[in-house]
């Protein structure tokens, strides 16, 4: 079996509902991102996948939907107002822990059919979440 990881970053502003500590205001981040792939074949140039291709793939929409965003839960009373004033705002259902980042990162990937097996994403330098395809696989 064939791996292959590519790294991202972007910046993103977020806080968390009903949480008693810092992280409940709104703060930003310099997020990290590993994305790893898995095939048990490769192609004809001896690849998994271009590393080219898999930030065209998965780096634009990072680029796009959550660099320079404040992602928030669709509960979160401030939703409302940024989007009021045009300010650039990614919605998720549940709270943007790094958990829930990690996760929906995997699940995009995986419909834009990447054969994605795990991503790690780390809020801080110290503090990282990872969300994998093996609890699925037993």
């Amino acid at each position: 079996m064939f791996t292959i990881s590519r790294n991202f970053s972007f910046c993103y502003g977020h806080r968390l509902l009903n949480y008693d500590g810092k992280c409940s205001h709104l703060h930003g981040h310099n997020a990290r991102v590993k994305i790893t792939l898995r095939s048990p074949k490769l192609d004809d140039n001896g690849m998994l996948l271009d590393f080219t291709k898999i930030k065209k793939i998965i780096g634009e929409w990072i680029n796009d939907n959550l660099d320079h965003r404040v992602i928030l839960c669709e509960k979160d009373p401030l939703v409302k107002l940024l989007l009021q004033y045009n300010e650039p705002v990614y919605i998720l259902s549940d709270n943007p822990t790094a958990e829930n980042l990690a996760r929906i990162i995997f699940n995009r990937c995986e419909s834009l059919k990447l054969p994605v097996v795990s991503v790690k994403f780390w809020e801080t330098d110290n503090c990282c979440a990872e969300f994998n395809s093996d609890f699925f696989n037993n």
